[in-house]
């Protein structure tokens, strides 16, 4: 298949991630060839985000696509991958990403055999399936897993979408999708805590009032993880210390 720098991009999914990636590819200059999309919910998704792109069938959207992005659900892509590569479905030279945090490459391996370019890219943020998650790609990193010669053209679509990207090789993508899961899944038990024990006063939106001390604790956490780029003086200056989130 022969390639330009734009290429026509199709979309399997129209969870909150897939059509959120495929308007972003737009914005750069690729053309949107397809999206599929099953349940009521997912076709108002992808109408919405994606009002002139055709909803199509499966293999209608591998067949006119260069890119494809493989938005489904982690359970999901292990046989879907297999069933298209079982009719013939990929393409020699199409390029196949997948958003999986659990999975690099491995899981595409069957249209790889049949010639298809395997990328493994997901997306460290959580996802609304609205227009706001255009905003907020450039404040997020890109997990990129693809062989060495493919590598850069991960990095380039994640640049297109706006983020940066990260390379995490094959054998660590479990240890990556761990750490995801683990900032997920406490932050949001941590935040349904404070605001019930608020509401268990009668505090008036909780939510607002946890929000400043949520978001300013986070960053000082995030910060001390690269602590070449901030000053602990100045922090403290400002009622953090090293130990303690206030005085």
């Amino acid at each position: 298949m022969q390639r330009s720098g734009r290429l026509g991009v199709g979309v399997i999914g129209a969870g909150r991630v897939g059509p959120v990636l495929a308007a972003a590819l737009a914005g750069a200059g690729h053309a949107l060839t397809g999206i599929s999309a099953v349940s009521e919910q997912s076709r108002e998704r992808a109408s919405s985000i994606l009002p002139a792109v055709p909803i199509l069938e499966v293999p209608e959207v591998l067949e006119r696509s260069e890119l494809v992005i493989l938005a489904v659900p982690t359970a999901e892509l292990t046989g879907l991958v297999e069933g298209l590569a079982a009719v013939g479905a990929w393409q020699p030279g199409q390029i196949v990403v997948h958003t999986a945090a659990e999975f690099g490459t491995a899981v595409l391996a069957p249209a790889a055999r049949a010639g298809a370019i395997p990328i493994a890219i997901h997306p460290a943020m959580a996802f609304t399936g609205t227009s706001v998650d255009l905003a907020r790609l450039p404040e997020a990193w890109f997990a990129v897993t693809a062989p060495a010669a493919v590598q850069p053209i991960g990095q380039a679509l994640v640049v297109e979408m706006g983020g940066e990207p990260v390379l995490i090789a094959e054998e660590d993508r479990p240890t990556y999708a761990e750490a995801i899961a683990t900032v997920s899944t406490f932050s949001s038990a941590i935040v349904d805590q404070a605001v019930g024990l608020l509401r268990s006063i009668d505090v008036e939106a909780p939510g607002r009032v946890l929000g400043g001390i949520a978001r300013s604790s986070l960053d000082y956490a995030l910060a001390r993880a690269q602590p070449d780029s901030i000053d602990l003086a100045v922090l403290r200056e400002t009622g953090f210390d090293e130990g303690r989130e206030d005085r």
